[in-house]
């Protein structure tokens, strides 16, 4: 607390972190989620791809045994020994092509595993060195022996061969499942993390979200507040202002009633008794008559002086003969005094106006002629005052410099006028342009459209 006011700590800091928190943690878990779905999805075509490695190695494996179970049965068919060179070779590149589908697979798969690998390639190496014999034999011995070496020799190592490749088929489907089992495993824990960050995010949000509604409810509940002790306050504003208008033009009146009769009226009386002594004085003296003529001259302008000031407050033909005779007098004096062409209209009947509707269109008129002399540098004003349709219209027209209506800077006039005229409910346009002159217009509703109470505050 500073010299009595309490001190708030400004709401938007912890808003922005706890945003900017909730903004961190969604994109940091994205991330990482996002990441650890790749790595997944990477894992997952790694095992698909070594598996089906494993495969077409076991399949090429089978398929070279039986190419070579089957190159071996046309040899110990075909009696011509000089083809004999070329099963040889044949043989020899399926073997060759063994060891090097053996070397793969050993290099596929973990230590652990390896023999079974050493023990397929054991059968492999006795399949093949069955085969070595065969090539020294002839016709005679392939006719007679043949039958009986596949049955016995060849068909057990080729079977043996077959079992241990399926065996590691197995075991490759084995470790398949299981790498997939531990995929699974991740994917589900992706899946828990995924919606425990879902949950903290909706809650951090909804944590936000109900601080941001409080705060935004408090500061709401202040506006209104300060809405309403602004509105009354500014109500009271008006009210003091709509009274010090009224007794200002009350004041106004009576002070110009008392230049007017009582003033007036003395320097009048004054007027004659210097011309009773002008008339019984004994002496003709030249210097006593110099000084009576110079006392009526003085007498006579205090009281033009008195009349103009009394005209000036308040017309009193405003309150005894109404609006037209005031306005017209006025804008005839005003003419007189600054030697400018000013243009009234009258439209309508203007007789039977309240005293607070002559008072603020007379006000208005004067204002505004005043401003045309003091800033708008016009030569010509033209004033039109209609009462027609339930409503008073006045327009005060002139070619002034005139101003810019969005950067002007309300006077006292200014502001006058249009307290005048909202407190009659009307409406008042001011319109202006640079080296355009300016056209003030007021729009006052007629007492049957304005309540009694506003009219009651007008008049004081």
């Amino acid at each position: 607390m500073r010299f009595g006011i309490p001190v708030r700590l400004p709401t938007w800091p912890v808003a922005a972190v706890a945003l900017g928190g909730l903004l961190v943690l969604v994109a940091v878990s994205v991330l990482t989620s996002s990441h650890t779905a790749q790595d997944i999805y990477a894992q997952i075509d790694s095992l698909n791809a070594h598996h089906q490695h494993v495969e077409a190695m076991l399949r090429r494996l089978r398929s070279d045994l039986h190419l070579s179970g089957n190159y071996i049965r046309d040899y110990l068919l075909d009696t011509e020994r000089e083809r004999i060179p070329d099963y040889r070779d044949r043989l020899t590149q399926l073997r060759a092509a063994h060891r090097a589908t053996l070397g793969e697979l050993r290099s596929v798969f973990p230590p652990e595993d390896r023999a079974r690998i050493e023990s397929l390639e054991t059968k492999l190496n006795d399949y093949w060195e069955a085969f070595d014999p065969l090539f020294d034999w002839t016709v005679l011995e392939k006719i007679v022996r043949s039958a009986r070496f596949l049955r016995r020799e060849v068909l057990p190592r080729r079977n043996a061969v077959l079992a241990i490749a399926q065996e590691i088929e197995e075991l490759n489907n084995a470790n398949l499942a299981a790498q997939r089992a531990e995929v699974l495993k991740r994917q589900a824990s992706l899946r828990d993390g995924l919606r425990s960050l879902l949950w903290r995010s909706l809650l951090l949000g909804l944590l936000v979200a109900v601080a941001a509604v409080t705060r935004l409810r408090a500061l709401e509940r202040r506006s209104d507040e300060q809405r309403i002790r602004a509105e009354g306050a500014e109500f009271q504003m008006r009210h003091l202002s709509q009274q010090l208008v009224a007794t200002q033009e009350e004041e106004r009146r009576k002070l110009s009633r008392e230049l007017h009769d009582h003033v007036g009226q003395m320097l009048t009386a004054l007027r004659m008794e210097v011309g009773r002594v002008e008339r019984t004085g004994t002496t003709r003296d030249a210097r006593f008559s110099l000084a009576i003529s110079e006392c009526k001259t003085l007498v006579d302008t205090m009281l033009r002086s008195v009349r103009d000031l009394a005209l000036g407050l308040r017309p009193s033909m405003l309150d005894d003969f109404g609006l037209e005779p005031a306005l017209e007098w006025h804008v005839r004096d005003f003419r007189r005094r600054y030697n400018m062409r000013v243009d009234l209209s009258l439209r309508g009947d203007l007789s039977a106006l309240p005293d607070q509707y002559r008072t603020c269109v007379y006000r208005v008129v004067q204002e505004a002629l005043t401003n045309c002399v003091r800033h708008a540098r016009a030569t010509k004003v033209d004033v039109t005052v209609c009462r027609a349709d339930g409503r008073l219209e006045v327009s005060i027209v002139d070619d002034g410099i005139g101003f810019d209506t969005a950067r002007r800077a309300d006077g006292l006039g200014l502001l006058g006028i249009e307290e005048r005229v909202r407190e009659l409910h009307g409406t008042c346009t001011i319109r202006s342009a640079p080296d355009a002159g300016a056209d003030v217009k007021i729009a006052l509703p007629l007492a049957s459209s304005v309540p009694e109470a506003a009219l009651a505050r007008a008049a004081g």
